[in-house]
Formats: structure tokens, sequence, C-alpha cells
């Protein structure tokens, strides 16, 4: 029988999560999967989703939440946990963190080959690998990517202000409208400030942020990766470094020089950041697979981290780019343009100021202007808000 304090446990969490705000692939997600896995950067949202669907979900089915650090891990396993979870007629199991436990893929395995009627849900961090486990999961687990809030979920979950999720084209085609908002950019700017962590809400989001930082840099990933403590300080050497040049387009040898580690290095590194929602890695298409392109310019993940690791002083020309980049990438393959500053399938992109000119893009065909400071655009200029109305 399962302790009855996990229970007791899970039936607090879910008292104190918010209800009636939903991310923006909360129902994409297969709930119902046999094995689905929600990844991410710390932060984002992704235990909350879990509380969220239980709570809602709790008169169909018996459903089990556990974070892989509790206490009772000391003295029991998954498999366990599973066992006598199905025992009592569980029929949903939901594993928060599942990275904090040793084994964990081998465990899923066995829990899945076992148990065909438990449906899992797991939440790990956006670094793990399901792929290159000890156990290949791969034929077996749906993965889900959450992003942190976008303008349009910032504006709901702050403000009440509920804006409809528009595409690409609607965006290009001016399409957006916000009656509830006829002046959006101060909401904007606080956005870009802290508004792409839920957690923010909470305050003291600069000391909060920071801890994310630490622990992501000095725990997450010197534990995946299997790192000693002096290869994990100069991979937080290597953040600092890169954050106040951003974007930059990546030179290994000075960057190896910089943090004292072999050239041949630098882009695991680099991956590591970036899978853990750090950096951001700018490609090329020439390879025809954006994941494999060549690295042309490195982003800090996003306006709200640049913000932070600038200490409340970013370069407010980096944090436009830093911005479409960020919020385009959820639903659109962006990669870097030769001549300007992204590519968007047959779209070329310049983004600046509310007086940025069209003078780089005249000759390209499907050219767009981006302009920050600007309330509604006209022709191929569009308000850099917009964007992030995507997802």
């Amino acid at each position: 029988m399962v302790e009855t304090t996990l229970y007791q446990i899970m039936d607090e969490l879910i008292g104190l999560a918010p209800k009636s705000f939903h991310r923006y692939n909360y129902n994409d997600i297969d709930w119902n999967g046999r094995l689905t896995g929600i990844v991410g950067p710390r932060g984002v949202g992704k235990s909350t989703m879990l509380f969220q669907y239980i709570y809602e979900h709790k008169e169909s089915g018996h459903h089990l939440y556990v974070s892989a650090d509790n206490t009772y891990f000391g003295a029991n396993t998954l498999t366990d946990l599973a066992d006598e979870f199905v025992k009592d007629g569980g029929t949903h199991l939901y594993i928060d963190e599942v990275h904090k436990y040793e084994g964990w893929s081998n465990e899923l395995k066995q829990i899945y080959d076992t148990h065909p009627e438990l449906k899992v849900t797991f939440t790990g961090s956006s670094i793990l690998d399901i792929t290159k486990g000890t156990a290949d999961l791969s034929r077996r687990v749906v993965i889900e990517h959450l992003q942190g809030l976008s303008f349009r979920e910032y504006l709901e979950l702050f403000h009440s202000i509920k804006a409809q999720k528009y595409s690409l084209d609607d965006i290009l085609e001016h399409k957006v409208a916000l009656p509830e908002l006829p002046h959006p950019l101060p909401y904007f700017r606080s956005y870009l400030q802290e508004g792409y962590y839920p957690f923010s809400a909470e305050g003291r989001f600069q000391q909060r942020m920071l801890q994310v930082v630490n622990q992501t840099v000095e725990v997450d990933i010197p534990q995946f990766a299997d790192m000693k403590a002096t290869t994990a300080r100069k991979l937080k050497r290597m953040l600092v470094i890169v954050s106040g040049l951003a974007p930059v387009k990546p030179n290994a040898d000075n960057l190896a020089r910089e943090i004292g580690v072999s050239k041949n290095n630098v882009s695991d590194y680099l991956l590591y950041l970036e899978k853990a929602g750090m950096l951001g890695q700018l490609r090329d298409d020439t390879s025809g697979l954006i994941s494999l392109g060549k690295v042309e310019k490195i982003y800090v993940d996003n306006p709200s981290l640049m913000t932070v690791l600038a200490n409340g002083n970013p370069d407010v020309g980096n944090l436009r780019e830093t911005f479409f980049y960020n919020q385009m990438r959820v639903n659109n393959q962006i990669t870097s343009s030769r001549e300007s500053d992204f590519k968007i399938g047959k779209f070329t992109f310049e983004v600046g100021g509310k007086k940025k000119g069209k003078k780089q893009i005249t000759d390209i065909a499907n050219g767009i202007v981006v302009r920050d400071d600007i309330e509604y655009g006209n022709g191929i200029i569009v308000p850099l808000w917009h964007f992030g109305l995507n997802y």
C-alpha cells in the first residue's frame, strides 16, 4: 500500500497551485499516454502543469504525484512505488524532477514494460537526452518541451488580459487585435525585464533568478555531464563571458583560452548551456537540418535572464533581438540571415528601434522591418511586441 504521506503532500501542493491559467501547450500534451515526459529549464512551470491536470481530472482515475527527490526514495525505488500504486488501483503516476533520481531511465523502462495499463507522466531538466540514458526510452516515451512565458501568456497570468495566439502569417498581415490593451508598450517593457518566468510573481525576482542560474550551472549540468567541480566553475565562467557579449559569433579559440579548456570542449559546453535554457544558438540553414547547422550567433536564452545577467542594464538592441529569437523559435524554424538578422521560411527580418529603416532589406524579397517602441504597423513594418503573441 502506498504511504498516505505521499497523498497528503500531493494534496497540499495541488491546493497551492494556480488553477485558472494554463500554459500554451497544456492541451497538446498526451496526458493519457503510457509514458510522457515534460522537459524544460528550471522555473518555467512544469510542476504546476502536473498539479493542474491532477486537480482537473481527480475524479477520472486514481492519480499520484511524487517528487523524485522525496525522502521516500531513500528506502524505496520508483519501481516499488509503481508496483504498490498499481496494486492499489492506481491509473496515473506523475514523477516530478525525474533527473534527481539515480537510474531513472532504467526504472522508467521497467515500469513501462511491467505495467502496460499504467499512465506515467514525468518532468525533467531540458538537459536530459532520453535517447542516451542507460536505458533507451526513445521508442517508448513522447517528449514535450516547455518554454517560459510568451508575452501573450504574461499578459494573462500577470494582468488578466487575454489575447489569442497569432500565427506568423497573421502577425505579418497585421491581424493582431488587443482592444483590452490600447497601449501595450509599458506592459511589454515589464515583460522584458522579468516576465519570462512565472515565479517572478513571488517577488525578489533577481535573487530567485540568480539561484536558478547557480543551480542549473553548478548542479544540473555537472550532474548530467558527470563534471568535476572545477569544470562546473569553468562552465559558469563561460556563461558570464558569453552573456556579456551576446549576441556574438562564437570563437572557439578565444573562449577556450578565456576559460582554460580545450577548444574541443567549447561546443559541448555551449550545447549544455543551450539545452539548460541559459543560452540560445542561432544556426544557419546550410545543412538542411537546423539542429545541425553552423552556429552563427549565440544569444542569452531570454530577455529576463539577459536583464539579470546584465545587472538590470542590458543593451537595448541586443534585448530586442533576443526577444524576437526567443519567441519565434517555439513555433517556427528560425535561422540566421546572410543579409539581415533572421530568416523564417521565405521571410527575412531586420529588428531595431522605432526609427529602424528599410535600407538593409531594400533588395530582399519578403523583407520585414521589426520595430520596437511602436504600437501598430503597416506594410512591411511590424511592431516587435506582436511577435510575443505567437504562442
